[in-house]
């Protein structure tokens, strides 16, 4: 292939990242301007503020010390639900991008991985919502002294439960990406395995280090993360029991190389 070919490759492939990037970017931009008319952003945050509101005691209210704070926090929330709601179609997109340059049998895996990632994100997210805002909550609003009226600050609560969200989505991904490691063949069920100690250890770790400074929060978080790795080596051992007869069919049907 001359330079001036791998040149003009590269430019067609840039140029296809920026669709790809644009069409997410306006899909998650169309679903924000929806929810911003209707329910709104604020029926949006009041649904976020439950847990919290719930830990309470009765007639507090959370607080906003900026000037701007009570827009800018639930016009966040709803960039938010926005980008969640779009999740499918943002992960296509990426999907896209990527699988012309995979065999057949990667290339099926589109629609299953699509929805799995989907679907286990919000799983991540609902177990935070619905288990562990509403543990974690009680539990510090019990050590508060009697002396004192719990008033959080709104946007140190959307700060938290962002970080909360995106920790939990990411840990329920764990699967996806044990089954991606092993599908592609750079590790294997074996390795996996061996490495079991040193996942434990990391999720620990990065619960200490994503979570407030509780043992329940953090526990609350490693525990799924570690039961997770363990269904990802399950369901990996399936998939290698498959691997030999998926890479005979690629080597007689050669590899597929079309992009949208």
């Amino acid at each position: 292939m001359t330079q001036d070919a791998s040149q003009d490759t590269f430019i067609s492939h840039l140029i296809e990242l920026r669709t790809r990037l644009l069409r997410a970017v306006g899909t998650m931009l169309g679903v924000f301007v929806i929810l911003f008319l209707y329910p709104g952003p604020s029926a949006i945050y009041d649904v976020l503020a439950q847990p919290m509101l719930a830990s309470l005691p009765e007639g507090t209210r959370m607080i906003a010390t900026g000037v701007i704070t009570p827009f800018m926090v639930p016009v966040k929330v709803t960039l938010l639900a926005a980008f969640v709601i779009s999740l499918p179609v943002v992960l296509y997109q990426a999907w896209a991008f990527i699988a012309p340059g995979l065999y057949r049998h990667e290339q099926r895996l589109a629609l299953p991985l699509i929805i799995s990632s989907t679907l286990l994100f919000l799983a991540g997210m609902a177990f935070c919502y619905f288990v562990v805002f509403r543990t974690v909550f009680s539990f510090i609003a019990g050590f508060a002294p009697q002396s004192i009226t719990p008033a959080p600050d709104i946007e140190a609560y959307v700060s938290f439960v962002i970080t909360m969200f995106i920790a939990f989505g990411v840990t329920f991904e764990v699967p996806v990406v044990v089954v991606l490691l092993v599908k592609t063949g750079m590790v294997t069920v074996q390795k996996l395995r061996e490495a079991r100690g040193y996942v434990i250890v990391g999720a620990f770790v990065i619960a200490a280090v994503v979570t407030p400074p509780d043992v329940l929060s953090q526990f609350m978080l490693a525990t799924p993360l570690c039961l997770l790795y363990e269904v990802g080596i399950l369901i990996g051992k399936m998939i290698e029991k498959k691997q030999p007869a998926e890479d005979s069919e690629d080597d007689a049907g050669g590899e597929v190389a079309t992009r949208d």
